[in-house]
């Protein structure tokens, strides 16, 4: 199995990002590949937003005009990844994550922000390699199922 290198950026001062929540991205991650049967080396960068930030990406680069919880920027297309020549890495893209909307998320929900933004995590990591469940019914049953059981494999359940 390849390793994951995750790149974290923080621009929000809502929540702290702690080690514990970035080695918790890391396994999610990582999950989400060995999952994908996926060996390759592999880069991904992670970015905390608040809601104004990701609401102004939302409306830049998807045209919708509301903050959502996550955003997914893949590097990848029908024709691979690009590869990062120092690291032999493929480099599969960005994920944007409004802690503030992962926060109010978990607490509607009934689980830790921690469990929440693991969720985000893998979701944004399906969509990095190519799953789309805005595509049709059966992809989104598709891609909902390969959550929850990347996050059964990881034991983070909705109770967590």
């Amino acid at each position: 199995m390849g390793k994951i290198k995750v790149l974290f950026s923080n621009s929000q001062k809502i929540y702290k990002i702690t080690p514990q929540l970035r080695s918790l991205i890391r396994r999610c991650c990582e999950q989400t590949l060995i999952f994908e049967d996926i060996d390759d080396n592999a880069q991904v960068s992670v970015t905390f937003v608040d809601n104004e930030e990701i609401h102004a990406l939302n409306k830049e680069y998807r045209n919708v005009d509301r903050p959502t919880d996550v955003l997914s920027f893949p590097l990848g297309d029908e024709n691979g990844f690009d590869v990062d020549n120092s690291s032999n890495a493929i480099l599969l893209g960005d994920i944007v994550i409004s802690v503030e909307k992962a926060i109010a998320q978990a607490e509607e929900y009934g689980h830790s922000t921690e469990r929440e933004i693991a969720f985000l995590t893998v979701h944004s990591m399906l969509h990095l390699l190519g799953y789309d469940h805005e595509t049709s019914e059966q992809d989104e049953k598709d891609m909902f199922a390969r959550q929850e059981e990347i996050l059964s494999q990881l034991g983070i359940t909705r109770d967590t």
